[in-house]
């Protein structure tokens, strides 16, 4: 029995959706009624989140990476935030398995360091983490708030990212600091420059957790296009799903002909 719970829908060439911390497949269901027509949709609940809460799967983006290529059909990918880093590790350890790749508001390095400034304090996913252990809930909270923060939405963001976070049960507590330590430590920068797949780096011009500065470096990076949601924060696919579905579309007919470009979309 799959270790994963994936749900499948739609009809078309298929593309796999992978979400961030805490969250689960359907935070994704706005973008998924748009896309559901022309792609055949595989929304991943990653392991300790959504009805994969009892996978002993790790969350480590290399290992992960592995059993998702092993588990799912090659397929344009798309990761949001902690699931940007496991479909960036996937793009680079199985190019075979990866049309094309869609980072949403993720960076290959989330953290700052002398030579990546336009990363996140280290010092936030230490506080994350001990609150976690002190008012469970209330860390989620903070987090969830710190996602919407920026986006001229904020308000509908935060409200819909509450109504999902435990529609599947809570997380555990030891899977919630396992995806921080993942968010702090990770640095999946050294293999940009040789990947092998279009990719399309999606950022929300407010985000409040992923410069969008970092994201179009990257892209550079990699050659890959980078698309800024003028209004967006951090989960720009819930209030602006119509420009998400049009940079999907736009990748999807760039794995044909390989074309790049940067563009800010409102």
């Amino acid at each position: 029995m799959p270790e994963l719970y994936i749900s499948v829908r739609g009809e078309g060439p298929p593309l796999v959706l992978l979400h961030g911390w805490a969250m689960h497949g359907e935070v994704f269901d706005a973008l998924a009624r748009r896309l559901e027509a022309r792609f055949t949709l595989h929304l991943v609940d990653l392991p300790g989140h959504g009805r994969s809460r009892d996978s002993a799967l790790p969350l480590a983006p290399a290992a992960l990476a592995d059993a998702l290529a092993a588990q799912l059909p090659p397929a344009l990918w798309l990761g949001w935030s902690l699931g940007g880093l496991v479909a960036l590790a996937l793009a680079q350890q199985h190019p075979a398995r990866v049309h094309g790749l869609a980072m949403v508001c993720a960076s290959p390095r989330f953290v700052r360091g002398d030579d990546w400034p336009e990363g996140m304090d280290a010092a936030i996913f230490h506080r994350f983490a001990d609150d976690l252990s002190r008012d469970y809930r209330l860390a989620v909270d903070r987090f969830l708030l710190l996602e919407a923060q920026g986006s001229d939405h904020a308000r509908e963001e935060l409200r819909e990212l509450r109504a999902l976070v435990f529609a599947h049960g809570e997380p555990s507590g030891a899977r919630l600091r396992e995806g921080l330590a993942v968010l702090e430590e990770s640095d999946l920068r050294a293999g940009l420059a040789g990947l092998r797949v279009p990719s399309s780096w999606i950022a929300g011009r407010r985000d409040r957790l992923v410069s969008p500065a970092a994201m179009q470096r990257a892209a550079a990076a990699c050659g890959g296009t980078f698309v800024e949601v003028a209004h967006g924060g951090h989960a720009p696919f819930l209030t602006h799903a119509d420009v998400v579905a049009d940079a999907l579309d736009a990748l999807a007919a760039r794995v044909a002909d390989g074309s790049a470009g940067t563009r800010s979309l409102q």
